[in-house]
């Protein structure tokens, strides 16, 4: 730093006179550019999603938040843009484009702003007649099972088959596979939240609160089961359980054979805590 009195090279004091008329000039606001807001940034280009909080866990990290944007395309609709996200259609219950309702068929204007509202709960789903799972989610299937819901389900089946039998028989899938909920041809799905087997019979049973109606259904076959005599069904059991046990079920399917056994509490603790979800939405 020059010591006091010393003149300043010409060159160093034109330097430090543009430096003060720039700092003054930008104050009176006649010399320089002033960046805008971060708000009022130009979003010709960009369509800005507001998704609602319970949809954020199928969203990359990177736009969990109040506003995200992504780059406006002409030929995209609402659904494709929502499905960009990694949201299936299945799992939104309305969308809202600058404020008013609107289809996934219509196309954002450049500077749009794209509200994705989730599912109400209890969802219902006119004409289902049940569910049908995806691999991977057997022991999801034998617990609605155990709770007398009609839940279809094979450890092999590909997700084309499940999208047609789907169809065919009005099930609505359940699946843990985003890919598989965003097939056109599928007629009814739901992503099944959760990784235990205790979260995901809350989740499924929170979304349809579906009537219960317990120890009515095979749980290996999901055929429905049928009262039976003792006598009848005495030769396929072991002694000990033709002593204690009085009351039997056959299913009508597969002809299995069933008892209230040692098993019972387990399968009770279960039909009590799926009373408890499904009561919240029946009052």
């Amino acid at each position: 730093m020059p010591r006091a009195g010393r003149v300043l090279p010409r060159t160093a004091q034109r330097g430090s006179s543009r430096r003060r008329a720039g700092r003054a000039g930008r104050a009176a606001g006649t010399v320089g550019v002033v960046p805008p807001p971060a708000h009022d940034v130009n979003r010709s280009g960009l369509v800005v999603v507001r998704a609602d909080p319970e949809l954020w866990f199928l969203l990359s990290r990177e736009r969990r938040r109040d506003r995200a944007s992504v780059p406006w395309d002409g030929d995209a609709t609402l659904g494709h843009v929502v499905q960009s996200l990694g949201v299936p259609l299945t799992e939104v219950g309305a969308l809202r484009l600058d404020g008013r309702p609107a289809s996934p068929q219509e196309r954002p204007v450049p500077g749009a702003e794209l509200e994705i509202l989730p599912v109400d709960r209890p969802q219902v789903v006119p004409g289902a007649t049940g569910f049908l799972l995806d691999v991977g989610l057997g022991t999801l299937a034998r617990r609605l099972r155990v709770l007398g819901i009609d839940a279809a389900y094979r450890n092999d089946a590909a997700d084309a088959e499940l999208v047609r039998e789907g169809l065919e028989q009005r099930r609505i899938v359940l699946t843990q596979d985003r890919g598989l909920l965003m097939r056109r041809a599928l007629w009814a799905g739901a992503h099944v939240r959760g990784d235990r087997p205790d979260d995901q019979l809350a989740d499924v049973l929170d979304r349809f609160a579906p009537p219960l109606a317990p120890s009515t259904r095979c749980t290996a076959c999901n055929g429905e089961l049928a009262p039976v005599a003792a006598e009848e069904v005495a030769g396929e059991l072991r002694a000990g359980t033709r002593r204690t046990y009085d009351e039997f079920a056959r299913c009508r399917s597969c002809g299995r054979v069933y008892w209230h056994g040692a098993h019972g509490k387990g399968l009770q603790r279960i039909v009590e805590a799926a009373r408890a979800v499904v009561a919240r939405h029946r009052g």
